[in-house]
């Protein structure tokens, strides 16, 4: 199970996975490029090069293929990685994904995170994440058309009540994910944070993702 956080965030952000791994499991979170302790400096706005960074993890373990588990940015990053490597993931868990290029807008205040004297300022997940956000729109255009060809399970978790990444995007995704049937976890009046304040959802969705894993991307 490959754990990949969203923008801004860490590893650290799925601590209380790591420390509670059901028996037969092996869990891995991971620093995203630009995050953490994981280089570069800057900012890697690529969902394929971040895809790329990841692919040295998909190694099958005891005969299963990775389940990659992605939160917010980290969906469509999972979603790019089966795209890019297909028969290298067992399947996907997506949490309050962005798949929706049409769903992403830019706050009138994100420019201004650009300006050189106020970027300087800013921490540096903060100034990576800004300009992955920024940078995000024709990404998800260009990885839109290929959720076609995934063909291993995907389970979707989405609040009703996310604000930060609308529930639309699950229409999306069932009307793109053509070739397979993704099953649903509809959380209403819950918002975006669902790792932490609806574990209990996610890892019953993780659960779900493990029983049907024996498809492949």
């Amino acid at each position: 199970m490959i754990f990949i956080h969203g923008t801004p965030g860490s590893a650290d952000g799925w601590s209380d996975y790591l420390l509670n791994v059901p028996d037969g499991f092996d869990y891995v979170a991971v620093d995203r490029p630009g995050f953490g302790a994981s280089g570069p400096r800057g900012s890697v706005p690529s969902l394929g090069d971040q895809a790329a960074a990841l692919a040295p993890l998909l190694v099958s373990r005891r005969g299963r293929l990775p389940i990659l588990v992605g939160h917010s940015l980290g969906g469509p990053i999972a979603a790019q990685i089966a795209a890019d490597y297909p028969g290298k993931v067992g399947a996907l868990v997506i949490v309050a994904g962005s798949l929706d290029p049409e769903l992403e807008q830019i706050h009138w205040a994100q420019p201004l995170g650009e300006w050189v004297g106020l970027r300087a300022l800013l921490p540096r997940a903060m100034r990576n994440a800004n300009q992955e956000l920024l940078a995000l729109k024709p990404h998800l255009e260009a990885l839109a058309p290929r959720l076609v060809t995934l063909n291993c399970p995907v389970v979707i978790v989405h609040g009703t009540a996310d604000r930060l990444v609308p529930y639309a995007n699950v229409a999306f995704m069932q009307k793109m994910m053509t070739s397979i049937r993704p099953r649903v976890i509809t959380l209403e009046k819950r918002d975006h944070f669902l790792p932490w304040k609806e574990a209990d959802e996610v890892r019953n969705a993780i659960a779900l993702a493990a029983e049907s894993a024996a498809g492949r991307c």
